[in-house]
């Protein structure tokens, strides 16, 4: 597919997908981890390719685009949220022309691209970098985050790094202190320069010009700093929350009041999507990571409409397990911090443990389980991100310390061991050499409790997790409400979760029995319908529901 640029509109000689700039609210995105998706070329490493030859998979499962984790050039320190070069592809992934081809198989399979941007910070191998720690007087030498030390030569202030240690590390060209949220590889780019942000911008157009119909954006509240440097102040502990690190990280111990999250970045956010909005029907996702202002943030950063379309949200994706009372606080809160605003939901992504072991490790009926996590996900009022595996019910991989990768588990171990265990290739064959995901060594091992949940175990099985979601995701785009609706819930105790997806006159009633046994529920007033064609087994009485334990229930109301 060739792709032409007119005034930043895209004019596509191939298949151009119908545009509709609202498809993102309530869409269904299927997170694509390329490293562990599918290997083409033998050398155990996930490409774009694999990606392209696995679009019918993709497709069959009812989603609406991909999101792809970052495939820049990069030497990897951080498995490529550490780039190197924005405008080009890493080797080990293929190249730019595989790019452009897995955009026009996914467009001809009506597919949106989503890709992963990384703009808070850069590799210190990146060529912007390299100029910037050259000296003081460069054209670049304040396109990042330099500080003098205090006099005493120590860090300019208390912030932490979330990869453990000081966020600052010394250059001794410069005789300066750089920033780094994350690796000391991971220098923080200094978006309060105004050139920083037009060549960041001039990435975003590079990208949008190959057809992508849109970015996750990492690490969004990150993009700037407090100009004053001053110190964080601390966090009483009872306040402290290890979803955004984990609990033996000293990170969890400050207020990141100064660091991150500062109000400068609602304008360039509006840079952003003045861009954005040159290219119809794209979209923005950004990832916010707060443990203590999340909620204010989403709802700053998607209010007015000429910021970010939606935000994606941490709070499912932390330990505390799902329960009636978590589920309905944390979307209360969030429509009343963010009532224009709109959330992206995920149980599960490349940096948690998999939920099907972070909350189902002590559950009985863990197929079931996952069965109505499934339902309650694809129910809430949002957009939905589910991870790769995720369908086919793929448990968290416990590896062994030689395996490991991932520098945040190899730093921390063993009290917190990485982000390996959600990263192991994804299982398409279950008697295949790795699976069916290489013919070469994988990258990470295949744990050998996943065979049996391959996708070809699965594929022909109509009771199975995989053909679960597929209904699921279809009676999902079947039923208005439960895309675009907006949602009320209703009482029936602290066992099940009910509520309205409401969208103009129709409504459907929704409940989820979140416990291991039966509930019975008063059923709703008026004319009830109950819908099938989702799998769930919740059954009408004259003036109850009775649900079994960890099952549903879906109704049309009149």
């Amino acid at each position: 597919m060739k792709t032409m640029t007119l005034a930043g509109k895209r004019l596509q000689t191939g298949v151009e997908l119908i545009p509709d700039a609202d498809w993102w609210r309530g869409g269904v995105i299927y997170q694509v981890y390329p490293r562990s998706f599918q290997d083409t070329s033998g050398d155990g490493v996930g490409d774009l390719i694999g990606i392209a030859e696995r679009i019918g998979y993709i497709t069959s499962l009812g989603v609406d685009a991909i999101w792809i984790s970052p495939f820049f050039t990069s030497p990897m320190k951080d498995f490529g949220y550490d780039v190197s070069d924005y405008n080009n592809v890493d080797p080990m992934f293929g190249t730019l022309g595989d790019f452009d081809y897995l955009v026009k198989v996914a467009h001809e399979h009506g597919i949106r691209i989503i890709i992963d941007l990384v703009l808070s910070h850069s590799s210190d191998q990146h060529p912007w970098f390299i100029e910037s720690r050259g000296d003081r007087d460069n054209p670049k030498a304040d396109w990042y985050v330099w500080a003098e030390p205090k006099p005493d030569g120590t860090p300019p202030n208390n912030w932490l790094s979330i990869f453990g240690g000081s966020a600052w590390q010394w250059d001794g060209k410069r005789e300066q202190y750089f920033m780094h949220n994350f690796l000391t590889s991971q220098p923080d780019l200094n978006l309060h320069n105004e050139e920083v942000q037009t060549a960041l911008l001039d990435v975003v157009r590079f990208w949008l010009d190959r057809g992508v119909d849109g970015f996750r954006l990492d690490t969004i509240n990150f993009y700037f700093h407090d100009e004053q440097l001053r110190d964080n102040p601390p966090l009483a502990k009872q306040l402290r929350n290890d979803s955004i690190a984990p609990a033996v990280n000293p990170y969890n111990h400050q207020f990141h009041v100064y660091d991150k999250n500062r109000p400068e970045n609602l304008e360039f956010l509006k840079r952003f999507r003045a861009v954005l909005d040159e290219y119809p029907g794209t979209t923005a996702v950004g990832e916010v990571g707060d443990a203590q202002i999340g909620l204010q943030i989403v709802a700053d950063y998607t209010s007015g409409g000429d910021k970010m379309h939606m935000c994606y949200a941490f709070e499912f994706l932390a330990k505390e397990k799902i329960t009636v009372a978590r589920v309905r606080n944390v979307m209360t809160n969030f429509m009343t911090a963010a009532p224009e605003g709109w959330a992206c939901w995920a149980f599960s992504n490349h940096d948690v443990v998999r939920h099907a072991t972070r909350w189902g490790a002590d559950v009985n009926d863990l197929e079931h389980y996952l069965r109505l996590l499934a339902g309650l996900i694809m129910s809430l009022r949002g957009s939905i991100c589910l991870y790769q595996g995720e369908e086919l019910g793929l448990t968290e991989a416990d590896l062994a310390f030689e395996d490991l990768k991932d520098p945040y588990g190899i730093q921390f171990w063993p009290d917190f061991k990485g982000r390996d265990g959600c990263r192991t290739p994804m299982v398409w064959s279950q008697h295949e050499q790795s699976a069916g995901f290489t013919n070469g060594q994988p990258w990470l091992p295949v744990p050998p409790e996943h065979r049996h949940l391959a996708v070809d175990a699965q594929e022909n099985v109509q009771a199975s997790m995989l053909n679960h979601y597929r209904r699921m995701l279809a009676f999902r785009r079947a039923h208005r409400p439960l895309v675009k609706g907006s949602l009320e819930f209703c009482e029936s105790g602290d066992q099940v979760l009910s509520m309205i997806r409401r969208d103009g006159s129709e409504a459907i009633f929704c409940a989820f029995n979140l416990s291991e046994e039966m509930q019975v529920i008063d059923r709703p007033p008026g004319i009830v319908e109950s819908l099938d064609g989702h799998g769930f087994s919740g059954f009408l009485r004259p003036d109850t529901i009775e649900i079994a334990p960890y099952d549903a229930f879906f109704a049309k109301l009149g």
